[in-house]
C-alpha cells in the first residue's frame, strides 16, 4: 500500500474512531473509561489525601487535565495515529525483507493462555519503558522534553498525564518492535495500557492508602476476572456473578494478608514516585532515581531505588525550573524552541 494512502487512511480512521468514542458513551469506550478512572481518583484524593493542606484543585490541575485529552486523543488526531501507521508499515516491510517474518501474523505466544500472555506483555513492556525512562534523563536532548513532566510543583493523579508529546513517539518507537516480535496485538496492548494507566494515576496521586488495601484491591480485580472467566482460566464451570464476587473476595483476602507487605517492592507507589520528582537530590544521583512506571522491582534490582524518608512535603521540580514556561503552548513547543 502507498505510504501516503496509509497516512490518509490512518488520519481518517482515527477521526472517525474518536468521534464514535465521544458520541457513544459506554464502559468499553476508552475516552470515557479514562475520564471515569480520573474522576474516581479525584474523589479518592478528596476522601483520603496524603497532603491534607494541598488545595483540592492543586496548582496546574486544569493544565494537567488538558494534557490528558491532548496526549491521549488530540495529538493522535493531529498527526500521531497516521504517522504511526506509516511507521508500522515501514517496520513490517523492513523486517519482512531482512528476516522473512510477517509481523502482522507472527504470534509465537498464541498457544499460551490469555492471562499468561498479558502478564508477559505487562512485565516486558514495563521493563522496556524503565530503560526508556532512564534514557530520557541521561540524554541531554530528550531531557529537554522530559522537563515538561518534571515541571509539576504539586503532585496529584493528573500529573501522570502531563508530558511532552515527543515522549509518546520515543516510548512507542522503542517498545513497538520487541513487543510486535513476540506477537502482541491491539487487544493485548489495550488491556495492558488500561492497567498501566490505573497504576500510573495511583503513583502520582495525593493518596494515603495502606499497601495491604492496594494489594487486596489488585488481587480482587484479578479474582473477579478469574471468577467470570475473563482471563480464560477454566477454574470455574458456568461462571456467574456470584462466582465472580466470591473469587474477588478471596483475591482481596489473599492480597491483604499475604502480599500486602511485599507490594512496595514489586509495584510503584506515591511514597516512592514522589522522590523521582524531587527538586533536590544527592550529587551521586544527578540523573534521577525511582524510574519505574508501574513496577518498582527494576529500581531495586538495578540499585536506583531511593526513599531516604517520608517525602510527603519535599519540593518538586528540577533545579532550573524557575524559568520554565507555565503555559500549555510554550510547553508543547519546548525542546525545539528552548534556548541553550
Amino acid at each position: 500500500m502507498d505510504l501516503l494512502q496509509v497516512f490518509i487512511e490512518g488520519y481518517k480512521g482515527y477521526a472517525q474512531y474518536l468521534w464514535k468514542e465521544i458520541t457513544n458513551p459506554s464502559w468499553h469506550n476508552y475516552f470515557y473509561a479514562l475520564t471515569t478512572i480520573s474522576v474516581l481518583f479525584f474523589i479518592l484524593e478528596l476522601l483520603k489525601p496524603w497532603r491534607k493542606r494541598q488545595p483540592i484543585f492543586r496548582r496546574d490541575f486544569w493544565l494537567d487535565v488538558g494534557y490528558m485529552y491532548f496526549n491521549f486523543f488530540i495529538f493522535s488526531l493531529i498527526i500521531y495515529k497516521a504517522g504511526s501507521d506509516v511507521f508500522v508499515v515501514l517496520t513490517r516491510d523492513i523486517v519482512s525483507e531482512i528476516f522473512n517474518v510477517d509481523l502482522a501474523t507472527f504470534n509465537p505466544l498464541h498457544t499460551l493462555p490469555l492471562w499468561l500472555i498479558l502478564i508477559i506483555g505487562f512485565v516486558l513492556r514495563d521493563f522496556i519503558q524503565w530503560w526508556t525512562h532512564r534514557l530520557l534523563h541521561r540524554s541531554k536532548w530528550l531531557w529537554q522534553f522530559h522537563k515538561v513532566h518534571h515541571s509539576v510543583k504539586q503532585m496529584g493523579f493528573a500529573a501522570h498525564l502531563r508530558y511532552h508529546w515527543m515522549e509518546t513517539i520515543v516510548y512507542r518507537t522503542i517498545e513497538y518492535l520487541p513487543l510486535a516480535l513476540i506477537g502482541y496485538g491491539l487487544t493485548d496492548f489495550f488491556i495492558i495500557h488500561i492497567v498501566s494507566i490505573i497504576i500510573g494515576h495511583y503513583n502520582h496521586s495525593n493518596l494515603q492508602i495502606s499497601h495491604r488495601i492496594i494489594a487486596g484491591a489488585l488481587l480482587a480485580f484479578v479474582g473477579i476476572l478469574i471468577g467470570s472467566n475473563g482471563l480464560e482460566i477454566s477454574l470455574v464451570q458456568d461462571p456467574t456473578l456470584a462466582t465472580a464476587l466470591i473469587s474477588g473476595i478471596i483475591g482481596f483476602l489473599v492480597g491483604y494478608f499475604i502480599f500486602g507487605k511485599a507490594y512496595k517492592f514489586v509495584f510503584n507507589s506515591p511514597e516512592m514516585h514522589i522522590w523521582h520528582h524531587a527538586k533536590h537530590l544527592p550529587s551521586d544521583k544527578v540523573y534521577g532515581v525511582n524510574f519505574g512506571l508501574s513496577l518498582s522491582i527494576w529500581d531495586y534490582l538495578f540499585k536506583t531505588a531511593y526513599i531516604p524518608h517520608d517525602g510527603r512535603d519535599i519540593e518538586l521540580g528540577f533545579p532550573e525550573d524557575t524559568y520554565f514556561p507555565s503555559t500549555f503552548l510554550k510547553q508543547v513547543l519546548y525542546g525545539f524552541l528552548s534556548k541553550k
